[in-house]
């Protein structure tokens, strides 16, 4: 644990830095991008919906809801809502505001400082951390909602659909120029301008007050709503003996548990989403890194949302498989096996890509071909080292961030793209497609040996390992 949070801190520093210094050189070099029929500071106001969007949606990588850090005072004589109110008003407090600063500050003080003065730019970047404010409790609202049920992704994406929509399709950006004289007068300190994000800020809280209240006291009490449901049996599985018990529990898993369950969704609908860009619309046509990536990534999907935490969700009845004579090397082979059979689906969804010639057969097949045979091995990797053992269910009131996962997942994200790529320079894209196919070909025939190479060595570090899954326990 204490060598995790050293890599952790350093991490969160790392891209702290990083990311902070994009934002200044952006806030610095974009005023003079500008094509200055406007103020600069006017043209950023009119489409200041763009700045909150990023910030919204990049808020999913970093930030937790408030209810997720209710349970270790559960048990003190504190009232639950005081709880809920404190983390809510520290959330609104939170420095994590103040991010996009790192870029409103120098174009504030290129674009307004000679106009109106500190004074001023003290105004107008007041005026931005309320809106920001606003942008942090509208998401801990969704993010509580999408925990709950996924399909409450729908309403982030339509909001934000309908005010994009209403920006750019009518011929006069009235919203725009809306924008601009509300946010001027943030400069000039105008009460009535803050009064409209102070109030979406209360009720923003209040309902964020209920909605967690109410979801974080279910999931600490393990009230759950109890429905008969008829259940399959899988029975074609069952000529596959112990294999096929463990492919019937990767199955329910996905289909029981709700942490799982979300995961493979949320993966399934990016599939869907990118394969009918891809199939339907014309954006990516002029960019080859843009197809060669998005195609590569719905094979990857699914085997990233699971395969990087491989065995954490196993740590919930650890101790049961290891009562068994090889357990592990049998749950292991059905999970690569459950996940080659996933591999199915993206290849039948880029069908429609396929016959309208915008990605060919040849390189599917590369693709699907390496994640199997190159990417795969190298997430069953993670069942040597994975010892957090992640709830099945409990999501809300559950802190289950794992640092190294996430990296090795940005890695797995990204590494494959560089090597595809140089691949395609150096032999053609033929026979780089070729090539693919043929690795992952040799990885896929020697899977017996590799994972029999992983459980020998999971077996190994298991008293370890399962000391760890023993103490993360929810």
């Amino acid at each position: 644990m204490f060598e995790k949070n050293k890599f952790a801190k350093f991490l969160i520093y790392f891209m702290f830095v990083y990311y902070a210094g994009i934002l200044v050189f952006l806030g610095a070099a974009l005023p003079e991008a500008m094509d200055g029929s406007m103020a600069n500071f006017h043209i950023l106001d009119s489409g200041f919906f763009y700045l909150l969007f990023v910030d919204f949606w990049a808020r999913f990588l970093f930030q937790q809801t408030p209810a997720q850090q209710i349970k270790p005072f559960a048990i003190l004589p504190i009232k639950r809502k005081t709880i809920l109110d404190i983390y809510l008003i520290r959330a609104g407090l939170s420095w994590g505001n103040l991010f996009l600063f790192f870029f409103l500050v120098p174009f504030g003080f290129i674009s307004l400082w000679y106009f109106y003065g500190f004074w001023g730019l003290l105004g107008w970047l007041f005026g931005y951390w309320l809106l920001l404010v606003v942008d942090s409790y509208w998401y801990l609202l969704c993010r509580a909602l999408i925990i709950k049920n996924i399909l409450w992704i729908i309403l982030p994406i339509i909001v934000d659909a309908a005010i994009i929509c209403a920006t750019l399709i009518p011929d006069k950006n009235i919203l725009g120029y809306f924008f601009i004289d509300w946010i001027e007068q943030f400069i000039f300190w105008n009460p009535l301008a803050y009064l409209l994000p102070i109030v979406f800020i209360v009720l923003l809280f209040f309902a964020n007050q209920k909605i967690q209240g109410k979801m974080s006291y279910n999931e600490v009490a393990k009230k759950e709503e109890k429905e008969m449901k008829r259940t399959s049996e899988f029975k074609a599985l069952n000529r596959f003996g112990i294999m096929g018990e463990y492919l019937k529990l990767e199955i329910r898993m996905r289909t029981r548990n709700k942490n799982v369950r979300i995961g493979f969704l949320t993966g399934l609908f990016f599939i869907i989403m990118f394969s009918s860009f891809l199939s339907f619309l014309d954006i990516y046509d002029d960019s080859s890194f843009m197809l060669n990536f998005i195609c590569l990534y719905n094979y990857m999907v699914l085997g990233i949302m699971t395969l990087q935490a491989i065995m954490s969700f196993e740590g919930n009845y650890i101790d049961g498989l290891m009562s068994r004579h090889e357990s592990i090397y049998d749950l292991l082979r059905a999970k690569y096996l459950f996940n080659l059979a996933l591999l199915l689906v993206p290849l039948l969804l880029m069908i429609p890509t396929i016959i309208t010639g915008k990605a060919s057969i040849l390189m599917n097949l590369g693709y699907m071909f390496m994640v199997a045979g190159i990417m795969f091995p190298g997430l069953f990797q993670m069942a040597v080292y994975n010892s957090d053992t992640l709830p099945l269910n409990t999501k809300m009131t559950s802190k289950t961030n794992n640092w190294v996962q996430q990296v090795i997942s940005l890695a797995v994200l990204f590494g494959p793209i560089l090597i595809t790529q140089i691949l395609e320079t150096v032999f053609g894209d033929v026979w780089g497609y070729i090539i693919l196919i043929c690795l992952g070909a040799a990885g896929i025939a020697t899977h017996k040996i590799w994972i029999r190479n992983i459980y020998e060595r999971f077996m190994k570090r298991r008293y370890k390992n399962m000391e760890g899954f023993r103490a993360s326990r929810a």
